[in-house]
């Protein structure tokens, strides 16, 4: 098992930036695929990014070239570098993990069993 909390939400303008952290806890993180998912009121929880165990990465189309996925083995995190922001960004950004075939690099939610409690990131015009 492993237990995720997420950091880093908060208001920004649009064109801002920020980093969101996800510290993973409980398990042997680098055994886990590991992903950024985000929620709008409203909308379905949707697939942002990912990392996969070999450190390779996807991306969402509508984050490509302003967000960038990241990990810190040693320290257990996750990042999300956001940048460029936009208003259709804000939403719930929630960090996941996936300790079984994650379907990369596919952003597939049903895939992953450990969910954070998220961080809310919201970003004005």
């Amino acid at each position: 098992q492993v237990q995720l909390v997420e950091s880093g939400g908060g208001s920004v303008q649009a064109g801002g930036s920020l980093r969101l952290s996800c510290a993973a806890s409980g398990s042997t993180y680098s055994s886990y695929c590991m992903g950024w998912f985000r929620q709008a009121p409203g909308n379905e929880r949707a697939g942002v990014a990912l990392i996969d165990r070999d450190g390779s990465t996807s991306y969402a189309d509508s984050v490509k070239g302003r967000f960038t996925i990241s990990q810190d083995n040693a320290k257990n995190t996750v990042y999300l570098q956001m940048n460029s922001l936009k208003p259709e960004d804000t939403a719930m950004y929630y960090c996941a993990a996936a300790d079984a075939y994650c379907f990369a690099p596919t952003l597939l939610k049903r895939a992953y069993n450990y969910w954070g409690q998220g961080t809310q990131v919201t970003v004005s015009s």
